[in-house]
Parts: C-alpha cells; structure tokens; sequence
C-alpha cells in the first residue's frame, strides 16, 4: 500500500485525489496546502474528511508516515519541494510541466538519481487511451507511414488557480509552457526529437496566451497549437488529426475518435474507461508496488519535453527557426 501526501490541492490536486480514492493499493494521508482548514468541503467531496492539512511538507513529515509526495503546486515551487521529497527519502510524482527552467529541472533529476526514489512528471496525454491508440498505429505501421499530424489543445484563460498563478508570467509562462507542452511532449514521446521549430505567438501581459509550432521531421508535416484566448464559454478542447498512406484517425474531445481506411464508413473506435489522469497514477503506483523502473513521462523526459517548448519560445520570440540537432 503506498501512502500519498499531496501537496497542493487546486485544481490538480482535486483531480488526483479522486483518482486515488479508486485504488486499492494507494491511499492520500496528508494533504500540504497553507489554505488549511478552509479545505474541510473540498476535502470531503474528494473522500479525504479527516485527512490532515500541513502548512509545509517539513511539518507533514513530522506526524505522518509516507512514501510518495505527488506535487500539484504552481510550477515556480516545483523544484523547492521536489528536492525536500528526495532528500526526505520520498518518491515523487510533479505535475507538469516540471519546471520553469532547465536548470531548476536539472536539479530535480539530479536529486531523484542521487536519491534513487521513483520520479514521474505528469504528462497525462502519453496516457490518454486515443493517444495511446495514435501511438500503437504509427509503430505498428498497420495504415501505412504517418504522412501529417495536427494537434491543437484550446480553451479560455484559466481562472482556476489559487492566487491566479497561473496568469502571472513569472510563474507559468502562459499557455505555450502550461497548455501546449501537452502535445509537445506527446509528439517527442512518438517521433522522437524534430530536427528544428519554427513558432508563432501571441503574448500578453499574463505571458504567451497563444503558441503554433511547425515541427521540422524529415518526410512529415508536423504542427501543433495551444491556445487558451478563447472565450470563457469555449470550454475545453484538444484534438489531432494523422494523415496515413492507407486511412485517417480524427479525434476531438468533442466527439469521438474515428478512423477512416479505405472505401468504408469512417469508424468511431471505443476507447477504454477512464482517462489519462487515472492510467498515468496507475502505472506510476504500479511501478511502486512490483519495484518497477519509471520508463515513462520520467523526469529525463519531461526534462526535454521543457527543453522543447522554451526552444519554441525564443523562436517566436525572435522569429527564427531554431535548430534542436
């Protein structure tokens, strides 16, 4: 049985709470979050009533037995806690993306190998079941070569975060770094690494409110935007479209993922339950359970995936491609 302390709980925390709550082999003991007591109704509608609140992880390790710190804080603070946990002896999970900086992410990996204790940064889309199945048809080849992928991940500004945090530039950078780093990611986690970027932004005073990236791979067109400009009543939307040789896979989170081969009908596909919130805790409380090496979403990994995304920043910020070989 793993012992969870999160630390956080906004929007984030919330969500891994109650995914926690479906596993038999993990349960949250303490919560870290300076609002204290004022948590009591959120707590309760995420089955924690009677969890105990800490002001800091310091005074958490004091009273509670634990063995993972699963960190939902704002970006900017990541790394002051990450490197607490692993000194501390303590597995972590980070929400993305793992820090602000590259030397901030250094530190981090550098302390989870020095500390031997399983890190994992939550890049949830790796574990979304119809990116999953995206993945499974370009390795498997079944439809041909990829020869074209979009992605685009689009909503309004957030107004969720505790203090706003997450519309201070200081702290998030804006939707390129805490939106789009989703299909970022994904696209390192399929192709691998894109030999150069070309981007265009919008910023504002809140950071980059808007971010589209051409991806440089030798015989595929590759773009992906995030966006979160929109209007408050968008709502949320993430989506792709991959051009095969033999067929295309459309999906929309409005809708359903379709695949269209040959002659036939398009197809919706069914998609396995839960999403990737669930499968990326799952594997991650797995890992812990049978002695498992992380192998995915692992700090390394979200490491680049950060290199990634500030490599698309200075060239929309200059209007240069940038070279990543």
């Amino acid at each position: 049985m793993q012992r969870v302390l999160l630390a956080g709980f906004g929007f984030m925390g919330k969500k891994h709470a109650d995914v926690y709550h479906l596993f038999p082999d993990a349960c949250v003991v303490a919560v870290v979050d300076p609002r204290g007591e004022d948590l009591g109704e959120s707590l309760r509608a995420s089955h924690l009533e009677g969890v105990p609140v800490f002001a800091s992880l310091a005074s958490a390790m004091e009273e509670v037995e634990f063995s993972v710190v699963d960190i939902c804080l704002p970006t900017d603070i990541h790394r002051t806690i990450a490197l607490e946990a692993f000194a501390a002896g303590k597995h972590v999970f980070c929400e993305k993306p793992i820090a602000l900086t590259r030397s901030d992410a250094s530190d981090m990996t550098l302390a989870a190998h020095q500390s031997d204790r399983h890190f994992m940064v939550g890049h949830c889309i790796r574990f979304w079941p119809e990116y999953i199945t995206l993945k499974r048809i370009v390795d498997s080849g079944e439809h041909g070569r990829l020869l074209s992928l979009s992605l685009s991940r689009r909503t309004g500004r957030p107004s969720y975060s505790i203090d706003d945090w997450v519309n201070k530039p200081d702290r998030c950078l804006g939707a390129a770094l805490d939106l789009h780093i989703h299909d970022a990611d994904f696209l390192l986690h399929l192709l691998g690494a894109p030999e150069a970027v070309f981007s265009q932004g919008l910023r504002d005073e809140t950071g980059w409110s808007s971010i589209s990236t051409q991806y440089l791979y030798d015989g595929r067109i590759v773009t992906a935007d995030g966006a979160w400009n929109y209007p408050a009543n968008w709502g949320f939307q993430m989506r792709y479209t991959a051009v095969f040789e033999r067929a295309v896979l459309d999906f929309d989170s409005r809708s359903a993922l379709t695949l269209a081969a040959g002659e036939a009908e398009p197809i919706a596909l069914l998609m396995p339950p839960h999403d990737g919130y669930y499968h990326e805790l799952a594997y991650f409380i797995g890992c812990l359970e049978r002695s498992e090496t992380v192998s995915i979403s692992t700090g390394d990994q979200a490491s680049a995936s950060l290199d990634l995304v500030l490599a698309e920043i200075q060239s929309a910020d200059t209007g240069k491609q940038i070279s990543l070989k």
